[in-house]
């Protein structure tokens, strides 16, 4: 893990072969499963009606999906994620599920995702987790090094609005599909099992799919992590969190379990904000 860290602090994603045993992806493929038969009030549809393929998006349902819960508790990424980032502890921030059926023409634009969240903080990462085969063609891409700055603006994905930071308050992103030699470029073909990690500022895209592509994220966050209030709705939401947590606050509540070193399986559900 001692070179993958390195790999992972240098380029800001690298990818981990067969790390996800085949009963934990047969899980978690239950849980996506029903996560899209059942969506949260949180889900939203990122494909235009025309696109052939659908694109569904949902968030935050690990506390309410047994598949999802038992997935991030009994896996071995959280151990992975502290060391990954370089933190004695790794608490969770929030679960991602993304599913473009088969045909999705809907691109995932270049972006940084931290800049959508509401956490400050260099300590963190992502895992992107498939659990049907993903192609060259439709996996992810990443801008190796761009985790390391600056900040730049997030747009909504359909219509490059600048719903979150006021526009001109951040750089806008450079045109990397107008000078792709001019960047590194990362990008692997991924089997079950096989999981990529990136930190949350390192650009990255991904086209649509010729077929069915179900993936899993959760987000984990490290020692310097802080709450961040923002005047506006983050993706993903957490209403009410600002009057629980002032900002700078580290993300200590029931949402954000550490997971890493002493896990803490979760009572119930955990606490609903309001």
């Amino acid at each position: 893990m001692s070179q993958l860290a390195e790999d992972f602090a240098r380029d800001g994603a690298v990818c981990l072969r067969g790390v996800i045993p085949p009963d934990l992806i047969e899980l978690l493929r239950q849980g996506i499963d029903a996560n899209i038969a059942a969506p949260s009030p949180r889900a939203k549809v990122a494909s235009r009606p025309e696109d052939p393929g659908r694109f569904i998006e949902d968030f935050r349902n690990w506390d309410e999906n047994p598949a999802y819960r038992r997935f991030i508790f009994e896996s071995d990424l959280p151990r992975i994620a502290a060391e990954l980032m370089g933190s004695r502890q790794a608490r969770l921030y929030h679960d991602h599920m993304l599913t473009k059926e088969a045909g999705a023409q809907q691109p995932t634009p270049w972006h940084q995702d931290q800049p959508y969240y509401n956490v400050e903080g260099r300590q963190n990462c992502s895992f992107w987790i498939p659990v049907d085969p993903v192609s060259e063609g439709s996996t992810l891409r990443f801008v190796a090094g761009s985790h390391r700055g600056p900040w730049l603006m997030p747009r909504s994905f359909m219509d490059a609005q600048a719903r979150w930071f006021p526009e001109g308050s951040l750089a806008d992103l450079p045109d990397i599909e107008g000078d792709p030699s001019a960047h590194t470029i990362l990008g692997w073909p991924l089997e079950p099992g096989d999981v990529v990690c990136f930190h949350m500022l390192t650009l990255h895209s991904a086209a649509g799919s010729d077929r069915r592509r179900r993936v899993f994220s959760v987000r984990f966050l490290g020692d310097d992590a802080v709450h961040a209030p923002r005047a506006w709705t983050t993706s993903p939401p957490f209403p009410g969190l600002e009057a629980q947590l002032p900002a700078g606050a580290p993300m200590d509540h029931p949402l954000f379990p550490i997971l890493w070193p002493t896990p803490s399986a979760p009572k119930g559900q955990a606490e609903t904000l309001s």
